[in-house]
């Protein structure tokens, strides 16, 4: 007899089974370990053998706020002055790091030059990681998935660069996992992510397909009063480097100023390939309006909230051209969403579990295979995801709306 539902019809065995499950995790943690004594070995008086600040973006954390701290604020969109900031940060350093961010993420890095920048590097990074962690305990409890997690290669890239994936994932998985309990605290957790406004584009459209209009609102009130308050905190003349400061941005965006190699967006893909600024937009522009589109439909059709939430931060990662390979730590969470749906509602289909586990490497081969190549592959792998993911919320409700 024919099984019932496409999901019963499980290939057996597969390769990805309990016992590599819990060796390879392993073997990357001490990986790991290796490469952090190798780093450790060949540093000297803060900087790495290339000279660059170990933490190295967290360098411009410290430096924005350390000119606030000495009432300058808006000179840490000025990339001259702000690397006279970082030599005191660390005076070995030669590389210079820009500030492209918000006065909202002023906000969040305002204390961090009253400490050592050692120090401050170690309770941020140690911090925001914590909550990254408890968050995703939260989303699955399966006895191998802290082993998982912990090995995770986008962990490490973003600690290693100081940056706030972990930050910007944990606000986002918390305001999917209060959605449906509190939509007005997730909506404020929503607004949150204004320190990062091209991570949140696609949430509103996602709250309202699926009538969570409370959330919306909530969203849309917090993120302009946590603008407005950022303005009046910091300055408004640093707003007003901010905004001048975009185009800046976007010409280093578009000239690879920003290496495209550790970017993993259809945009660097395009760009690789020796085509044009116009064409990489319109591609880029393409899958995003094909990614909305399908996730608006996901999330008004599909039942479960676990792939919803999986869709809506698969697809983040696909909306914006400006995004490098640190924010792929996003997919920690909709891999975990996925799995503990799967192991739920009786398995897998077919090829999910290889996408899973290329989506669970990514993070570490961005930048080396589009160095290698001269392709980025890393945004074919998060769309594989997204699709995946879509697929199988359409396979469920395909399914639900046949039964009897």
């Amino acid at each position: 007899m024919p099984p019932a539902h496409p999901l019963d019809a499980l290939p057996t065995p597969h390769w990805l089974n309990q016992d590599r499950l819990k060796t390879y995790p392993r073997v990357f943690l001490v990986m790991y370990l290796l490469t952090g004594i190798w780093l450790l070995a060949g540093s000297h008086d803060g900087v790495d053998a290339q000279g660059k600040p170990l933490g190295t973006d967290f360098i411009a954390f410290w430096s924005a706020s350390h000119t606030w701290l000495h009432g300058a604020a808006a000179d840490a969109y000025d990339v001259a002055k702000l690397a006279v900031t970082q030599r005191i940060a660390v005076p070995a350093s030669t590389s210079v790091y820009a500030w492209f961010y918000p006065p909202t993420f002023y906000l969040i890095v305002l204390p961090l030059a009253l400490l050592p920048y050692a120090l401050a590097f170690a309770l941020f990074t140690g911090a925001t990681l914590c909550a990254f962690l408890v968050l995703l305990r939260r989303v699955v409890r399966h006895p191998g998935a802290p082993l998982l997690a912990l090995a995770f290669p986008g962990i490490v890239i973003n600690f290693l660069q100081g940056q706030n994936g972990f930050l910007t994932a944990a606000l986002a998985a918390t305001a999917l996992l209060l959605l449906e309990r509190r939509p007005v605290a997730a909506g404020v957790f929503v607004g949150l992510l204004a320190i990062k406004p091209h991570l949140a584009v696609l949430f509103p459209v996602a709250l309202l397909a699926a009538g969570h209009y409370r959330a919306a609102l909530a969203a849309a009130v917090s993120a302009c009063l946590f603008m407005a308050a950022s303005i009046l905190v910091v300055s408004p003349e640093a707003a007003q480097a901010f905004v001048h400061n975009i185009a800046f941005a976007r010409t280093a965006l578009e000239e690879g100023a920003l290496p495209w190699h550790k970017m993993p967006t259809m945009f660097a893909l395009v760009r690789l390939l020796g085509f044009g600024t116009g064409a990489a937009y319109a591609v880029h522009a393409t899958l995003a309006l094909l990614v909305t589109l399908a996730l608006v439909r996901t999330w008004r059709r599909c039942s479960s909230s676990r792939l919803r939430s999986a869709a809506l931060m698969t697809g983040t990662l696909l909306i914006s051209p400006y995004l490098f390979d640190y924010d792929l730590v996003w997919l920690a969470f909709p891999i975990a969403w996925y799995t503990a749906h799967a192991l739920e509602h009786g398995g897998w289909l077919p090829w999910e579990r290889e996408v899973l586990a290329a989506a669970w490497l990514t993070p570490m081969l961005v930048a080396p295979i589009a160095w290698g190549t001269g392709v980025q592959a890393a945004p074919l792998v998060t769309l594989a995801l997204f699709v995946a993911i879509v697929r199988r919320a359409h396979t469920e409700d395909a399914a639900q709306r046949s039964a009897p």
